[in-house]
């Protein structure tokens, strides 16, 4: 769940126009508007379309989002946003590939699926739909705090999540310094199609639900400390660290690994009268801790604003993550501007990666080997265009993203050894934003 962002108090006038909309801009809102003190500004709408699509048949999303914004009382902002995904396509499910065909029984253990030879193992029967909702009010508790609280729930045909959130704001040093704290709770349950795998337990054969139990549940506790500073009228920075601790079921149930022969790679056989090969269903701690630090510059050149960002993400299960951001905002005739955009991600493995296991030896106390938890790096290329109308603004932005990541090396035995046992990533990102409202 992520923290609210701090909105905009009228102090960004006495710093000029173009500090004040970078300052905006940075901390995720529009900018000042002059609004007289018997005057309420009025319902401001953010709205957006996106697509993405990954390569060779993999996972599709479309995704309709929405933000509302009103001044209710004068300083005080109800905040309103509702998104709608959804998403098909086929999921890597873990397995290694091999030079046999593989089958494999669906989460609802009522079918089956299967991978041709040296194909890469992918779970066509992926589908997902989620509908999400979220409020905050934020107001002024004094001249200088600002409060923001807020809820929100989301609904999956297999996943809810419930949350709360909770962030205070105070200016300080004639406002150009602003420090911000800022906690989240979640409560989220999990109730995956055919019922949670026992971590580490086999797949069985179709209508033998024996690996199965009931639905289970996490929860997630936020908490982030900032500080925004404004360093002239045309740059300002920000730093914040935030701190994650989940707790609950944390696996992923629709994961897989496969257990190999340790010589020759090959699938050994899975239990008796399951007609499948040996394929475990994940199992990860029960408890995870994320620390991370981010800090973040924007600067206008002359009406083109450069705004870099560096996070820095370290956990307990032993990933690693630098991500760096850049956009810059080009400015155009007639309010349109270009936005160029590059981002690169790095992460390592963690601790419990494995790409395949191996009969005969001691199955380990946690095991995963979902892509995302491997070693790999992310880049993506992008651009954005944006023109305003008369009620406010029209933007299309395109990005391509692609993915490149590395096997665990000691899975590279016998028939495996020249296999892709870590597929690249390609994806297409387009996006279409309408904002209105606005005076």
């Amino acid at each position: 769940m992520q923290l609210k962002k701090r909105k905009p108090m009228r102090k960004l006038r006495n710093v000029g126009t173009p500090l004040a909309a970078a300052t905006c801009a940075l901390l995720g809102q529009a900018a000042p508007r002059t609004v007289d003190a018997q005057e309420l500004a009025p319902w401001d709408f953010d709205t957006s379309f996106l697509i993405y699509s990954e390569a060779d048949g993999r996972v599709q999303d479309l995704s309709l989002n929405g933000i509302a914004r009103k001044e209710l009382r004068e300083d005080s902002f109800l905040n309103l946003t509702f998104a709608l995904d959804s998403l098909t396509g086929a999921s890597p499910s873990g397995a290694a590939p091999s030079n046999v065909v593989q089958t494999f029984t669906s989460p609802s253990g009522n079918a089956s699926y299967t991978a041709g030879a040296v194909n890469p193992v992918l779970d066509s029967t992926f589908h997902d739909q989620r509908i999400a909702a979220s409020g905050s009010w934020q107001w002024p508790v004094t001249r200088l705090t600002l409060m923001d609280v807020g809820a929100s729930i989301s609904n999956e045909y297999d996943y809810t999540h419930l949350g709360v959130d909770a962030k205070v704001a105070r200016d300080f040093n004639n406002r150009n310094t602003t420090l911000s704290f800022g906690v989240a709770l979640a409560s989220d349950t999990v109730d995956p199609v055919g019922g949670a795998p026992v971590p580490l337990a086999p797949m069985l054969g179709l209508g033998n639900m024996a690996s199965k139990r009931g639905d289970d549940s996490k929860d997630v506790t936020d908490f982030l400390i900032g500080v925004t500073q404004v360093v002239n009228r045309k740059t300002i920075v920000q730093l914040n660290y935030s701190l994650s601790n989940s707790d609950g079921y944390l696996n992923d149930p629709y994961k897989i690994l496969s257990v190999v022969d340790a010589v020759t790679g090959s699938p050994v056989p899975g239990p008796a009268g399951s007609g499948l090969y040996r394929y475990l269903y994940e199992g990860r701690p029960d408890s995870r801790e994320k620390q991370s630090l981010f800090g973040l510059v924007k600067h206008d050149f002359d009406g083109n604003v450069l705004e870099a960002s560096l996070r820095y993400m370290t956990d307990d299960w032993g990933v690693d993550s630098q991500t760096l951001d850049v956009h810059y905002r080009w400015g155009l005739k007639d309010g349109r501007y270009l936005q160029p955009h590059v981002r690169y991600y790095s992460q390592t493995a963690a601790d419990f990666y494995h790409t395949v296991l191996f009969d005969g030896r001691p199955v380990p106390q946690f095991a995963s080997a979902d892509y995302r938890l491997g070693e790999f790096d992310a880049i993506t290329l992008g651009l954005k265009y944006g023109m305003p109308t008369k009620k406010g603004e029209w933007s299309a932005r395109l990005e391509w993203y692609q993915q490149t990541g590395n096997a665990d090396p000691a899975a590279r035995v016998g028939v495996l050894t020249n296999l892709d046992l870590y597929p690249d990533l390609n994806a297409l990102i387009a996006q279409v934003s309408y904002k209105f409202g606005r005076r």
